[in-house]
């Protein structure tokens, strides 16, 4: 026989409190003392207590949960942003969906639909690129959303996230500063991915500043994967003369291009100086170490659950200050050959 569920008459008994005293704890509202609060817990534990989330979801008119759509989860940094937001929003007592696009704005608009249909009381988006109307769905619903990622583009639409034009435009600069005049760049596919295409515009207008171009031959898009970034670099490699520096959209396509340049004998950075983005764990393990520039991906994780949980509770909007990146140099770049 299946045992009776605890009622939270039967927790308010126990504790020796009132039911509203116990309904105040379970919402997390500051409401009450350390003492009855503490009570409270002791008793639930003791009875074995699980609350009815769909009660309280009714009463509340809150189902204590957040919906948040990635283009992949593939992505070691996405992966480290979700974790961040899941852990600050169990903190409060909400718990994350995920769901992933695959890069695909019609695939994100039917997973924001879905999240937003069973009820989550708030969206984590990754960009500024989106299928026609979404935000205003969002809005009309009353459903508050934060992009990541990127920077705010305007009051009205709130984003924890950074520059990525300007970030890619200082780590161009740093090469050219090296002495570096031919550059190839194996970036992410532009399309649906705003990101990607921004830091491209970084390469192009930090060449542009020095009178240099970014030839159409020299720039290649590719999906972020290591195999991808070996397909790349094979490509430049065959180019004469070849680019002296080669910057790749993230850390992910840097490695394959780093593996293709050891496949063919090509020294980095002797021969070509490669760069990556994200600064994820491996970068730091590769031969040689790579140089990249450090994304806090948990900070846009806890800096996307903060904003959610400010605006649920109805407080003021807080700042939504830049994420501040930095340019980590390692061994993989240096002077171009001639040059040093």
């Amino acid at each position: 026989m299946k045992e009776k569920s605890s009622t939270i008459l039967d927790l308010a008994h126990e504790a020796g409190v009132s039911t509203a005293s116990v309904s105040r704890v379970l919402n997390k509202s500051d409401k009450v003392s350390a003492k009855v609060r503490k009570r409270v817990l002791q008793a639930a534990d003791r009875l074995k207590y699980i609350p009815n989330s769909a009660a309280r979801a009714l009463a509340s008119q809150s189902t204590m949960t957040i919906g948040a759509v990635a283009p992949t989860l593939e992505n070691p940094g996405f992966a480290i942003g979700v974790e961040a937001l899941q852990k600050r929003l169990a903190e409060k007592g909400y718990t994350l969906f995920v769901a992933s696009s695959n890069y695909d704005l019609t695939q994100e608009r039917r997973q924001v639909e879905t999240l937003v249909t069973r009820g989550v009381d708030g969206i984590v988006l990754v960009g500024s690129l989106h299928s026609k109307g979404l935000l205003e769905f969002l809005r009309k619903r009353n459903v508050p959303f934060v992009e990541t990622w990127v920077p705010s583009k305007s009051v009205n639409i709130p984003a924890i996230g950074f520059d990525n034009r300007e970030a890619s435009s200082r780590l161009t600069d740093f090469l050219l500063d090296l002495g570096h005049e031919r550059f190839g760049v194996i970036g992410g596919v532009t399309k649906t991915n705003d990101r990607a295409r921004e830091r491209i515009k970084g390469v192009r207008q930090a060449l542009k500043k020095r009178g240099l171009n970014l030839d159409r031959e020299s720039l290649l898009e590719r999906p972020f994967r290591i195999v991808d970034g070996q397909i790349a670099m094979r490509t430049l490699l065959t180019m004469r003369p070849r680019p002296t520096a080669v910057i790749c959209g993230n850390d992910v396509l840097a490695f394959g291009a780093l593996l293709e340049c050891q496949r063919q004998g090509v020294s980095a950075p002797d021969d070509i100086s490669v760069t990556g983005f994200d600064d994820r764990d491996f970068a730091s393990s590769l031969i040689p170490s790579l140089t990249t520039v450090r994304v806090p991906a948990d900070a846009i994780g806890y800096g996307a659950a903060d904003y959610l949980l400010a605006v649920i509770a109805g407080r003021v909007d807080p700042p939504q200050p830049k994420i501040a990146v930095d340019l980590i140099v390692r061994k993989s770049t240096g002077a171009p050959p001639g040059a040093k």
